[in-house]
């Protein structure tokens, strides 16, 4: 067991991190720089989200576009539709996505391995067709979220970034939090047990679709709150931007490079993998289309192939 005197480096380190984050938008003043966190943030908590049932649980979802489509579509047709508050709106979404996964779940976690990972895939590609047809929900055009007064009721913000700012820090230290005392719990003991060994949980008498279940109803919950925000920050959402399959490649890349089962990886891989897109698009232009998708690519490379336990498996090593 640690010492309270060697735990004051880490609770240093904790203080320093909550600091330079609360003051981040006084010292960075400029709407590009808040930008770039207000996606680590978003990141973050997809990433987050999928460490859930794929780091802990051990489930490789591919499909998780599918919910952060369902927060990003139920508040902004609920807001289009009716005027309901967006924040009412990501509940309704945040719940709806909690029931599909029960009803995605129930056949797939019949599948292991690589196969649950391709039916997630096909569903997230069903999802997708799915609404470039169906003109309800605005079809391949889109949706455009009302223009409505600037608030925080109303969860929109036009002359600037440093709302959403706090409001992405808030959602994302929440969902932290949340994972953290997952981590410490019977419950993400039962997790870890399913992804170390079926046969071993199932002998200890851990049930397992349940909790399967409860996985990636926590991980649907939270991934739709981050697609209801995103919705929020653009103003504009269609299939092709909140329900594509490279979408659910990379939220599940961002947690593989940080390091999958750890609280923290999420979060570091988001601040190495954002940041790269982000450049990459802004000062390559055109010409520097998909090179961050090769960086990515690059980098899981070398990850599994020297530290398969993510750059978090590179920190341990060297505390």
């Amino acid at each position: 067991m640690d010492s309270p005197k060697s735990n004051w480096p880490k609770f240093l380190l904790y203080a320093a991190m909550a600091v330079f984050l609360l003051f981040f938008p006084a010292i960075f003043t400029l709407p590009f720089p808040q930008h770039i966190m207000i996606m680590i943030f978003l990141y973050a908590m997809l990433a987050q989200s999928w460490n859930i049932i794929g780091g802990y649980a051990g489930q490789i979802s591919l499909g998780h576009a599918v919910y952060f489509g369902c927060g990003a579509y139920t508040s902004t047709l609920l807001l289009v539709k009716w005027g309901l508050s967006p924040w009412l709106g990501m509940l309704a979404g945040a719940g709806l996505a909690m029931g599909l996964s029960l009803i995605i779940g129930y056949p797939c976690f019949r599948l292991a391995g690589h196969y649950f990972a391709i039916a997630t895939i096909a569903i997230g590609e069903i999802a997708q067709i799915s609404m470039v047809n169906w003109k309800g929900g605005g079809g391949a055009v889109g949706l455009y979220i009302p223009l409505l007064d600037e608030s925080f009721v109303n969860l929109e913000f036009h002359t600037t970034k440093v709302p959403y700012y706090y409001i992405a820090l808030g959602i994302t230290a929440i969902l932290f939090f949340v994972t953290y005392l997952i981590e410490k719990s019977w419950l993400g003991f039962y997790f870890r047990a399913i992804k170390g060994d079926l046969d071993a949980a199932r002998a200890l008498g851990i049930n397992i679709p349940k909790y399967k279940s409860i996985a990636l109803a926590i991980s649907a919950f939270f991934t739709a709150v981050a697609g209801t925000f995103y919705a929020q920050y653009v103003l504009f959402i269609d299939p092709e931007s909140v329900l594509p399959l490279m979408l659910s490649i990379l939220i599940c890349l961002v947690a593989i490079l940080g390091g999958v089962g750890t609280v923290w990886g999420p979060f570091l891989g988001a601040a190495i993998l954002v940041p790269l897109s982000e450049f990459t698009r802004t000062y390559l232009g055109g010409g520097g289309r998909a090179i961050d998708l090769m960086i990515y690519g690059a980098l899981i490379v070398l990850i599994a192939r020297f530290q398969p336990e993510g750059l978090m498996g590179m920190i341990k090593k060297f505390r």
